[in-house]
């Protein structure tokens, strides 16, 4: 009976002190941005209009090419970046698992102990050696026997938290944890970006070698209409020279694109997680969708949409925690112990458990006094860290809109050049084929076929580039919308 007061004046004690939590809880901090995103006007008036948000569509309904989408599944599979980046989330997770356990009572035992203890002949021990003399012990001269004990124990010991310290503490670690899965996704959608573009690369190399050997094959021809010309006295050796360099210089063409296709390939390859092969691609350049009706939404959805606005955000989580873990160590902590178990002086009684039994229960409650201006310092440093934190969430969200205004306005401008340039490759291409009917009739001379053929295929590489940028530029509006992450569509 005599345990239940003190056991019930410690729950009310308790109670009082875990509703002392010091520091303040977060709130997001004004953002300002504006309520739609500036640029590429045309674009949202016309190419945005669907009612599916762009940033929130899966990566697989995105790209509707099954080759790029089983490149970016084996991916997400096999690349060695994100395989770290889950290895880190594992980690993030067992320090947010420590930080919960903190706040069970810390358990040990001692299974068995023993402790002899020899003093001085000057050392205030002459009740003991009296009475082990009186024993009849064989007492050295110089050492005398003070202490002989036996032991089997079990301790623990609990920290109350009153200021909030182990609260803040799990804060932290949670909002650490979540920053690293927003690592994962912004790492992710960086991979899919990544693997898309080497993707249209490839096959922007591989739509320009048809046409630089398709070119080359023209040049051919012009050679051997040069030279029968020669032979038949219309033409000279100049002739032949000029229309042979212009035939070489559309074959170097052909090893340079080889080249730069081989080491695109060795890129994608090594964003699988595989060392350099042979890819089989079964996708056109030309037949890329690039219309699709998707909205962009607003730029205040990029804060949810962003992995890497989120886990900036979940640093500045962190960092309210640490001011608030600072905050809590300047204030008293209070730490119960208990301890129970057997001692006894001799062996043969100490599993004696009426003998030998014993119960302990402290409590101390600790103040630090000489500690007081570094921990002062401690908590002001952490509120100029929060205030960085803070910052850094804002300069993230205004990179985020500024980049999707970029995007807008780089694809919206790519769509005009590209349409100039299609208009102007179908007049090169015809004024192409008409220069070497003349020529062949002999109303045309071979520079003018010459410079016919080249501005023909210079015009043709430039439309599949700007193709191949058009596809870049919407994977880019993808990415800044927060898009890439997602393997399954959000349902509405």
């Amino acid at each position: 009976m005599r345990l239940i007061k003190p056991l019930s004046f410690l729950v009310v004690i308790l109670a009082l002190a875990t509703s002392c939590k010091v520091g303040e809880s977060y709130t997001r901090p004004d953002t300002q941005v504006p309520g739609e995103f500036y640029g590429g006007e045309k674009l949202q008036d016309s190419l945005f209009v669907g009612e599916k948000e762009l940033g929130s569509i899966s990566w697989s309904e995105f790209f509707k090419d099954s080759t790029l989408n089983a490149l970016i599944e084996e991916a997400l599979d096999h690349n060695f970046d994100l395989q770290k980046a889950a290895k880190q989330i594992e980690i993030s997770n067992e320090s947010f698992l420590q930080s919960k356990a903190n706040f069970l009572p810390s358990l040990g035992s001692n299974p068995a102990s023993f402790r002899r203890e020899y003093y001085s002949e000057n050392y205030n021990n002459y009740g003991s050696n009296r009475s082990r003399r009186n024993h009849g012990e064989n007492v050295p001269t110089t050492l005398y026997t003070e202490n002989l004990a036996y032991a089997v124990s079990l301790q623990t010991s609990w920290e109350i938290d009153i200021w909030g310290k182990l609260r803040w503490q799990k804060d932290a670690a949670l909002a650490k944890y979540m920053q690293t899965q927003e690592f994962q996704k912004a790492l992710k959608t960086a991979i899919v970006s990544e693997i898309a573009s080497t993707y249209y690369n490839m096959l922007m190399l591989r739509s320009q070698l048809t046409v630089a050997k398709r070119n080359f094959a023209l040049s051919e021809n012009t050679l051997k209409v040069v030279k029968l010309q020669y032979d038949a006295g219309e033409n000279t050796a100049l002739a032949i020279q000029q229309t042979e360099s212009q035939m070489l210089r559309a074959k170097a063409l052909i090893p340079q694109l080889e080249k730069e296709y081989t080491l695109q390939e060795n890129r994608l390859n090594s964003l699988l997680g595989k060392t350099p092969g042979a890819i089989a691609l079964s996708g056109v350049l030309e037949d890329l969708a690039l219309g699709d009706t998707f909205s962009t939404g607003v730029p205040l959805e990029l804060i949810q949409n962003r992995p890497d606005v989120l886990a900036s955000e979940y640093n500045l989580v962190a960092s309210n925690a640490k001011v608030g873990i600072a905050h809590a160590m300047k204030y008293p902590s209070l730490t119960i112990s208990a301890a129970t178990g057997l001692n006894s002086m001799q062996f043969s009684t100490l599993f004696d458990p009426l003998g030998s039994g014993f119960a302990m229960l402290n409590g101390a409650l600790f103040q630090p006094i000489f500690q007081n201006r570094k921990l002062k310092t401690n908590h002001r440093i952490a509120i100029k860290q929060r205030e960085i934190a803070e910052l850094d969430f804002k300069e993230k969200v205004n990179l985020a809109v500024t980049e999707v205004s970029d995007a807008l306005v780089n694809m919206e401008k790519l769509q005009e050049e590209y349409e100039i340039a299609q208009t102007r490759m179908r007049t090169t291409t015809k004024g192409m084929t008409n220069a070497f009917l003349l020529f062949e009739s002999g109303y045309a001379n071979y520079l003018e076929i010459i410079n016919a053929q080249e501005d023909a295929l210079q015009n043709q590489l430039e439309v599949v580039q700007l193709r191949m940028q058009l596809a870049l530029a919407k994977i880019e509006l993808y990415r800044s919308l927060g898009g890439g992450w997602r393997e399954v569509e959000l349902e509405d």
